[in-house]
């Protein structure tokens, strides 16, 4: 399994159970990966607006998993409407 960094936010007038929902959908599409750590990063002004938002409320997960996981995680977090950027990276130092 590779060492992987997923950061993603969310409006940040969402309530707490549509996060956790988020959270439980990543670790569902994550299958045999392990999640090591998680950062709530919590309420960031954005560079510029994004659906009309200039805050999101940030979350950084810190995973192992198979290559193969990464397209699936990825098409879950795009059609998740409470996701609005998200942005997965390969970590060769955590491997």
């Amino acid at each position: 399994m590779k060492a992987y960094e997923l950061l993603y936010f969310v409006d940040p007038t969402c309530n707490e159970e549509t996060r956790a929902g988020v959270m439980k959908r990543i670790e569902v599409a994550l299958g045999d990966g392990t999640v090591d750590t998680v950062e709530d990063w919590g309420k960031r002004k954005l560079a510029f607006e994004v659906d009309d938002l200039t805050e999101g409320d940030y979350t950084l997960i810190n995973f192992h998993a198979d290559p193969t996981v990464i397209a699936e995680l990825d098409r879950v977090l795009r059609i998740n409407d409470a996701v609005k950027r998200h942005m997965v990276v390969r970590r060769p130092d955590k491997d």
